[in-house]
Order: C-alpha cells, then structure tokens, then sequence
C-alpha cells in the first residue's frame, strides 16, 4: 500500500478516531510487550516498538490506520499546491498536553529537530531529506517546500512525532525519559519511564481525536516469552504481543484469553557484511586461518548462503507457522511487492556449486551474530539457519547478543553476518529500500540502518527516480523494479515475514496492525 493514495488531492477532514466515544470510567489497561523500549524520545530510534510508545504520547501530521492507510492526524487536509510545494492545513484549537495551543510553528521546529539527534542508531532524517525549506503561513497552516517533486510528503510525515518547541527548545534524549520535554498532544500523557521495565501513562481527556476508555495504561517490557505469556494468562496483563510460536495452538484453546492474527510488514532478514573486502572480521577458511578477501563480496557466495536456507522449515517448523517465506520486504497485497520475485528455491546443490565456482569448494567459517531476545524466536531461527549452512560447508557459530547491545554493535560494522528485522509499516518498500539498502550517507540521509554497508549506485539511481514520479502506478512500478534489483544482487538474505499475534483477555478486543505496533488505542473493552 503506497501511502500516497490520496494523490495530489485534499485529505478527507474526519478521520475515523474523531468518532471514538468519550470514556469516562477510571479503567486501567495493562500492556505486556516482548521488546524493550530504549527511550521516550520520540526521534532517537526509528524502531516500532519506540514508535509504538511515541504514539500514545505524540501525534503525527498525517497517521496509519491498523492496515496501513494514510489518514489525517494533526493535518486536517493537505494538498499539492505544485510539483515542489505541500501545503498542509492543521487542525484548530488543539492543545498540548500542559494547556499550550499547538500551532505550524511547533512543525517547523520538529522538522528541523528529527533528523538531528545526537547519537541515534537509526534516525527519522530519510524522511524529511527532501525539504529544503519550511514556510509558516499562519498558525494553521504550513507548507514544505523541496528542491525536487516528493509525492509521498504526506506519507513521510505520517512517520515524523510533532513536539513542541516550547517544551523541546534545546531538550536532549534525556529530558524526554525524564519527562520535562515528553509533552505531546496525544491520547494519553507522560507519567514515568523505567528502562527496561515499564512506562506509565495517564489518559489526555482533552484530546482532539475524543478521550480514550482507559484512565491509565500501564506499558510494561517483558521480553522473555514465558513470562509474558504467563502473566496475560494470570490476569496480570490484558494484552500481551508477541504469543510464543510454540503456545499459539495452546492458546487458542484457552477460555480465558482470545488470539488476534495479522500477516505483517517485517522481514526477518540476514544481513551480510560489505564494509571489509579484505581481512574480514568473524570469517575464516575451512581450516579457521584468516583469509584475504572477504567471501560475502562475491554475488555468487551470497547466492549460495541464500539457495542453502529452507524458508518453508523455518517458517513451519521454527516459527510453526507463524511466518512465510519471503524473497522480498513485503508480502503478497501492496503495491510495492513485486510477484516476479519469489521466496528463493532451496537447493543446497545448487549453493555447492556457487561455493566452488566462487573459489570456496571447501567452503569456510562465518560467525552469525543474532539479538535473543528481539524477535520471536530470533535466536532459533539462527542455529536453524546454521546448521543449513554448515551442511553446504559453511561452518557457522551463531552467537546470541542482547538486544540491548545489538543495534550498537552492528552499527559499527563489528559483524560479518546478522539477523535483524525491518518492518515496512507504509505498507510499502521505500523505507527499506532507503534506510536498510540505500548506499550509507549521513550527510544526505540515507542508509540509516544500512549496517551491514551494502551499496549500489544504480539502486540508489532507480529509488530515487521513483520518488520523485508523481503518478503512483508508474512509481510502483520503479519500485517494483527497485525490489528486483536489490533481490537480484543479495543485497540482504531475506528469510520470512512475521505473523503478528497478540493475545488479550476475555472481555477485551484488539484491532491487528500490519505494523505490529502494540497501541492501546487499539484496544476496547469487547
């Protein structure tokens, strides 16, 4: 789904959370989540679960419905006044969270904040890399000017928090944790954040969109699977993310909860490192001496560790049907998957044969590097995949990191080959295509959590011609060529695309998200 729908025409007026009824029971909801949130700051980590928490907190411009439609947020409507001008007109009187009224001036100054906060392991800056300048017209209306057309303004902003710059004027990261800059104009305020615990939530009874039915929501991070299962199933949380692939049939059985199911936008993918094509780093020969050049440089290597990997055990056997093979970002429905490529054929033959015609008919030693507590069954997923490799003669070790640490250490290249995740929650592959496989460039926004260094002038070429075509279908159609291309040149090995499930207590009802985000917006009482 292009998120650009909407075209060169004005936005609807009403969004669809203007007709949510106005609670007023002193209820509380418990939120159990199987990921640790890293910050409050709204800009710090382009990561779902960060964003899930921002949302409660913060609005956007533009938002996503729970199956990825664009849909008004702060924005009221918005229009192309040209090819290099959007023009969008807020809604009037909404207020912040200490009483301030929100106005254009609060955007311009967090479109100059977003892309610039001191060390982020992965920034919003690839979303606002096309304006080259903002114009206050009044205190309803602003418009964002760009050097080049960008017909998907609407949808980049849909992934921007708007702050306020009277609370946020000179704050750092530390000053949204603590509180003193968290405020939003959201359904809910900021009470308290304990990293790695919970976050405490108090609902906004002036909220624009209509008072939420939860008084209080409790945010807590319980990452092992177990105990976030036991504890929905005890009654100490009503919704939990993330249900254990192992317990879903189980679950399903149990009076005392309910499943709810969606095939998602995240790709779990394996990423292999570009950054060193000599001397590289957790790789050896067969015998475990060093070796000269690094193996995953050549296309017919990383063919090979991809033609190995049986996606159809992975997703039946480790996630037990929790997942599908994937060969690209998104699953089948989006106008961004392209149908010509397929999950890759598993044929261990075949990747023997690439091995030897890439010089390694003895293969060699790899170590995969993996979060064990990120993503459901992260860690399984890698020894799986080890052991497919080993079988082609690629020795693999996998060594499971915190979660904690992860994204800092493949930040810094300390990795020769990962597992990690994307999720496309626009419903479409430009922020993959941008952020995890775009040639790395800090200065002009790109690759921001392009880790591993892969780089492809001509992809980056056919991406950007894309985003500048105005008409959506010939636009998709780039961009289905741009999938093609980065599938074609094992840019990334990608594995499978996750099914969301969540598990709430009797008694409750949750809307699934294409994007997996946990909102408490999304719950009712059933």
């Amino acid at each position: 789904m292009s998120g650009t729908a909407f075209g060169r025409r004005a936005a609807l007026v009403l969004p669809a959370l203007a007709a949510r009824p106005a609670w007023t029971q002193d209820v509380a909801l418990t939120i159990g989540v199987g990921a640790p949130v890293t910050s409050i700051d709204p800009h710090f980590f382009n990561a779902s679960f960060n964003s899930a928490v921002s949302s409660h907190i913060f609005d956007r411009l533009t938002e996503r419905t729970p199956d990825a439609r664009l849909v008004p947020g702060l924005a009221e409507s918005w229009r192309a006044v040209s090819d290099t001008v959007w023009e969008f007109r807020l809604r009037d009187g909404v207020r912040w969270h200490d009483g301030h009224l929100f106005t254009a001036d609060d955007v311009a100054f967090t479109i100059e904040r977003a892309p610039r906060v001191p060390n982020s392991p992965g920034g919003f800056g690839v979303y606002l890399r096309a304006i080259t300048r903002t114009e206050v017209v009044n205190a309803r209306t602003i418009r964002l000017h760009s050097a080049r057309p960008h017909p998907i303004m609407p949808s980049d902003l849909a992934f921007i928090p708007i702050i306020a710059r009277h609370a946020a004027t000179g704050a750092a990261t530390e000053d949204f944790n603590s509180g003193r800059a968290a405020i939003g104009t959201g359904p809910y305020r900021f009470v308290s954040f304990r990293a790695g615990d919970r976050i405490e939530l108090a609902r906004n009874d002036a909220y624009w969109g209509g008072a939420q039915p939860w008084a209080r929501v409790h945010y807590r991070m319980i990452t092992n699977d177990s105990a976030r299962l036991a504890a929905v199933l005890a009654g100490d949380v009503d919704v939990i993310d993330q249900v254990p692939s192992a317990d879903v049939a189980r679950v399903r059985r149990e009076g005392r909860v309910t499943l709810a199911e969606a095939l998602g936008a995240r790709l779990i993918f394996l990423a292999p490192d570009f950054s060193r094509r000599e001397a590289p780093a957790f790789t050896t020969d067969a015998e475990g001496r060093p070796l000269a050049q690094n193996p995953l440089i050549d296309l017919r290597v990383r063919q090979a560790l991809s033609t190995a990997i049986d996606r159809a055990a992975l997703a039946e056997r480790v996630m037990e049907g929790t997942a599908r093979p994937a060969g690209q970002w998104l699953p089948s429905g989006p106008p961004g998957h392209n149908p010509d490529v397929p999950p890759p054929r598993y044929d261990p033959d075949a990747a023997r044969r690439l091995l030897a015609e890439a010089g390694y008919p003895q293969g060699f030693r790899i170590t995969l590097h993996t979060p064990n507590d990120r993503y459901p069954n992260d860690a399984r997923t890698a020894q799986a995949v080890a052991q497919m490799w080993t079988r082609i003669g690629v020795r693999t070790d996998v060594v499971p990191v915190p979660w904690a640490s992860f994204p800092g250490r493949a930040a810094r290249q300390e990795f020769a080959m990962h597992l990690i995740g994307w999720g496309s929650s626009a419903g479409d592959p430009i922020g993959a295509l941008m952020n995890v496989v775009g040639s790395f460039d800090r200065a002009r926004f790109l690759g921001a959590v392009n880790h591993h260094r892969y780089a492809n002038p001509d992809l980056d070429a056919l991406v950007e011609r894309a985003l500048t075509t105005m008409d959506d279908g010939a636009r998709n159609a780039l961009l289905r060529d741009a999938v093609r291309m980065a599938a074609e040149d094992v840019a990334v090995i990608p594995l499978y695309n996750l099914v969301n499930v969540w598990a709430v207590r009797r008694g409750l009802t949750i809307t699934p998200r294409l994007d997996e985000r946990t909102l408490a917006m999304d719950v009712r009482p059933g």
